[in-house]
């Protein structure tokens, strides 16, 4: 599924989930077909700007199974940046971010497309502030690691939990903006 609700492709689309959508809504900070994870859906308009593009960075995080097993170096270039091309052109060198070994979470689902548990991976979390293009799939192939899975399970103090694929959760909107450290959303 592609994190929109109009293609001129023939993909599945949000508008397919079952969800009654208030027109108007659309997907802050999508997720390209190969993700998965947290996507927010809002009407309000200003929420890609004061989130993305304000003054004030905000937190994605990512839950990321890369292939091999990931040394203490590799941790440190990750955490501290690496440049990653960002056209064919344009090469630019990450920001700091916090990265840190994890285990398989518990109760996380399986994919169809996750290798076996005893292929040699490493799970990573990774938290940024920013999110160039496919930046996280980047980052861990500048370090010579095969990204294999990727999750989105936060933005800011919203958290994917335990919802499923598929699954829709509404928030209040003063709950909403107060998740994301938003203050300024009224008019």
């Amino acid at each position: 599924m592609v994190s929109q609700f109009i293609s001129s492709h023939n993909v599945r689309l949000l508008g397919e989930l079952a969800f009654d959508f208030p027109e108007g809504t659309h997907a802050i900070g999508r997720l390209d077909n190969l993700s998965e994870g947290l996507l927010i859906l809002t009407t309000n308009k200003k929420v890609t700007r004061l989130l993305f593009q304000g003054k004030q960075p905000h937190e994605r995080t990512y839950l990321v199974r890369v292939k091999g097993h990931v040394s203490e170096e590799t941790l440190q270039r990750l955490k501290i940046g690496v440049p990653i091309c960002i056209t064919e052109s344009v090469e630019y060198i990450t920001t700091p971010c916090r990265v840190e070994i994890v285990e398989r979470p518990a109760g996380l689902f399986d994919h169809p497309r996750e290798l076996p548990n005893n292929a040699p991976h490493t799970w990573l979390l990774i938290t940024l502030t920013e999110g160039k293009f496919h930046q996280v799939r980047k980052m861990v192939a500048a370090v010579h690691h095969r990204c294999q899975r990727l999750i989105r399970v936060s933005i800011e103090d919203i958290l994917l939990g335990d919802l499923q694929p598929g699954e829709v959760k509404e928030l209040p909107e003063e709950e909403f903006f107060a998740l994301l450290k938003i203050d300024d959303y009224k008019d």
